[in-house]
């Protein structure tokens, strides 16, 4: 490994584990130990690579140090959840970029996640179709192995045509990746919420639909929605040990 390879991962461990520790003192649990779990992944590569016994021996002090705030804040969790006292709040700001779904759920999807629930009044109009599409598209990536996606949301009197036939075609679309999807619909449909079977749930006061529109489609952000600026909204994020069927 070349020496500017070799600092080019110390700089990645650096800024990611500095995110940890931000994370932590926001007490963002589950984010802070990924990102804990991955700045020490990125120091230990470190270490095997420097030949230097000065540098080994404080990147190994580093790492222990590390290791040692993770497990901690782990058994943290678990307690939290094995007692069904987890509850994180993160406020989106008005216009605040950097929060696609990939970033806002990434913590919460192992590969234990087979079956996801989706519960939003708003998957009508086109805009929101195809951010339902995105989200499935993220679950497909991994780390996850999903089979089942269950959506219940209202249906669109209006324009339920595109709607029924814009669902179909996802379906059919995840089918060819061995993912059900099963679309239902209710008229007193309100509260939003997602749920993993793996006990996360997350609730967003605007469901998937949080992303402003951009000033035109070759504007910054169309494409990469961690560029695309948001609607004020929060988001709640609990564990359950039990997550119910629908």
């Amino acid at each position: 490994m070349s020496q500017s390879t070799l600092a080019g991962m110390e700089n990645s461990a650096v800024a990611v584990l500095k995110r940890a520790i931000e994370l932590d003192k926001e007490s963002r649990l589950q984010d802070s130990l990924v990102c804990f779990q991955e700045g020490i992944h990125l120091l230990m590569e470190v270490l095997k690579a420097t030949k230097s016994e000065a540098k080994k021996e404080h990147y190994r002090k580093n790492i222990a140090n590390y290791m040692d705030r993770a497990e901690k804040l782990k058994e943290h969790l678990n307690d939290l959840k094995e007692k069904g006292k987890y509850h994180e709040q993160i406020k989106i700001p008005e216009d605040a970029t950097g929060f696609s779904y990939e970033k806002l759920f990434k913590s919460y999807l192992d590969s234990f996640v087979t079956e996801v629930w989706v519960e939003d009044p708003y998957i009508r109009h086109v805009h929101q179709l195809y951010n339902f599409l995105r989200f499935c598209e993220m679950l497909i990536k991994g780390p996850c192995n999903v089979k089942t996606i269950h959506l219940l949301t209202s249906l669109d009197n209006g324009a339920n045509l595109q709607q029924t036939s814009s669902l179909e075609e996802i379906k059919q679309s995840l089918q060819s990746y061995n993912v059900t999807l099963e679309v239902n619909y209710s008229s007193s449909i309100h509260d939003r919420e997602i749920r993993f079977n793996n006990g996360w749930m997350i609730k967003i006061g605007r469901g998937l639909d949080y992303f402003k529109k951009t000033q035109g489609r070759f504007s910054i952000g169309y494409c990469d929605f961690d560029l695309r600026q948001c609607h004020e909204t929060t988001v709640d994020i609990f564990h359950t040990r039990h997550t119910k069927s629908s």
